[in-house]
């Protein structure tokens, strides 16, 4: 089992994560240095709050480049969770700034609806469908819950890269692939079995990246 490196760039949530994978027997480290992506066998960069503040905090703490050869010169796998999942994107409604770019998306705000139950922000359990085969989740299982936490949501350009949906007024994107980069909206470390499954899968399936 590989050991995962945690991105610390100072945007919270790494301790819940962190438990969550001590849970399933996979040794994760924690750093706040960027040239220690060198030797990393795989990366998690999670994270809450607003866009701006984590695109700024990345590029701040000399994490942009070393990330972007981790993942298109060394094919490290990388699993963004949430607002990590966002910062790879094109760009976001929430700020002005250009995220990483890895992935050919777009990330939106939740359009409310109180009368039709579409409060802003989306929280809570939800069901998830997986959209094609992946490792994470068995498709042919319709009782994938996951605990979300947010008030915009990712739109992929490429369809082929999108993993799974749910729905909050409209499917949107819960998770997406592209080679050995990864995005989930929702929070593995918070949602008890599911997540932990997940994470399960998700670290057994890379022994099998190329």
């Amino acid at each position: 089992m590989r050991t995962i490196t945690v991105i610390d760039y100072h945007c919270g949530n790494i301790g819940s994560v962190c438990r969550m994978l001590e849970r399933i027997g996979c040794d994760c480290i924690v750093t706040s240095d960027p040239s220690s992506l060198s030797s990393a066998q795989c990366l998690l960069i999670c994270g809450v709050g607003a866009f701006d503040h984590g695109i700024a905090s990345l590029h701040d703490h000399g994490w942009t480049t070393p990330l972007h050869d981790a993942a298109f010169e060394a094919r490290i796998p990388i699993l963004g969770i949430c607002l990590g999942m966002h910062l790879m994107c094109n760009r976001s409604q929430e700020g002005t700034a250009p995220g990483l770019g890895w992935i050919n998306a777009e990330v939106t705000r939740f359009t409310p609806d109180p009368q039709n139950g579409i409060h802003v922000p989306h929280m809570g359990w939800k069901y998830v469908s997986p959209v094609r085969d992946n490792p994470l989740i068995d498709r042919a299982d319709c009782s994938h819950r996951f605990y979300f936490c947010h008030s915009y949501f990712v739109t992929c350009h490429n369809e082929s890269d999108v993993l799974m949906t749910a729905q909050h007024g409209l499917p949107f994107v819960a998770g997406f692939r592209r080679s050995n980069l990864w995005g989930l909206q929702f929070h593995p470390e918070k949602s008890h079995r599911f997540g932990k499954t997940l994470l399960h899968n998700f670290v057994a399936s890379l022994d099998d990246h190329t």
